[in-house]
């Protein structure tokens, strides 16, 4: 009789060899996909990220735990290890809490009205309108403006001696919007808005490609008007392009810097539009604290980033 050969590994159970093998193409897959090839076309980029953005915060967190200040090149110079000495210090600054809450004011104006504005607009101009494609580059137009030639007209209009207050007449401001501490920040948070409109607006035109035509007649089959059709079927379904829109508007509001510079001669009156990131620049390179200006960075990259969690938990949350 021939003998019966054994199971060793017992039932349900893989040879060695084969798990380890398993797992290694499970982790080969993870790492370079279906195609490694691609990681050769996309490797060009990597880098270009690791020496623009990686590389740079690196550094930036390196500096913000050490007694960092510039030196002539070539000078070897000692720069000792503080640990968090440098978070007290601008934790405990009133201007680094200002220029947050500043930058919060911001926020809260700035990236509904543009998420609420680029989504209506994009609506608008994806139906069949006469002069369609002229209102589209009209909107784009200021997006790719320079801010220095924008930012002339706006200070035109909102002066104390400008169009705005000429047609309010006794109900314009006083002191007037740029120099109003309380009005200063709203104005830069529509002014941004106004500006990069046209880029959130081609966004979500390029999402209202994609929404099946045969939505929008059944609704119109089944009765539903035109509020009704927006909030049921365009909104659900940009829903993507919405999150992708919310991020970059809070990532460029965060990065505020070159609107307060110019609009209010670099972040007044008395602060009120001092962002984080403007501080820095006078912190790092006028006043020369480069080390706590780093650690103002980190701590708004930390908050950056949980914000944009927040928005991709709460609109993915189905």
């Amino acid at each position: 009789m021939t003998p019966t050969t054994h199971d060793t590994h017992g039932p349900g159970r893989t040879a060695p060899g084969r798990g380890r093998t398993t797992a290694g193409r499970s982790w080969r897959l993870r790492l370079g996909g279906h195609q490694p090839i691609g990681m050769l076309f996309v490797s060009p980029y990597v880098l270009y990220l690791a020496a623009i953005f990686v590389y740079p915060l690196g550094f930036a967190v390196w500096m913000s735990f050490h007694d960092y200040f510039f030196a002539a090149p070539g000078v070897s110079v000692d720069r000792p290890f503080v640990g968090l000495e440098n978070y007290t210090t601008v934790l405990t600054d009133p201007a680094v809490w200002r220029s947050f809450l500043n930058i919060a004011v911001f926020l809260v104006i700035n990236v509904p009205l543009t998420v609420v504005g680029s989504l209506v607009l994009a609506s608008a101009l994806n139906k069949k309108l006469p002069f369609r494609s002229f209102f589209r580059t009209a909107y784009y137009i200021p997006y790719i403006t320079a801010s220095v030639a924008v930012v002339g007209v706006w200070i035109f209009l909102f002066n104390s001696n400008g169009l705005v207050n000429q047609a309010l007449g006794p109900l314009a401001p006083d002191p007037s919007w740029l120099v109003n501490s309380h009005l200063a920040m709203p104005v830069v948070a529509v002014f941004v808005a106004w500006k990069q409109l046209g880029f959130f607006v081609v966004l979500y035109l390029s999402a209202l490609q994609n929404v099946p035509n045969e939505l929008y007649e059944s609704a119109a089959l089944d009765g539903a008007g035109r509020f009704r059709t927006f909030r049921s079927i365009t909104v659900p379904a940009v829903r993507p392009a919405t999150l992708l829109v919310l991020v970059l508007a809070t990532i460029t509001g965060a990065n505020l810097f070159t609107e307060p510079y110019l609009l209010t001669s670099g972040g007044g009156p008395d602060g009120a539009t001092t962002s984080p990131v403007l501080l820095m620049y006078q912190r790092g390179l006028q006043q020369g604290h480069p080390d706590e200006a780093a650690a103002i960075g980190v701590i708004l990259v930390v908050l950056i980033t949980a914000i944009s969690l927040v928005y991709r938990r709460f609109l993915e949350r189905d």
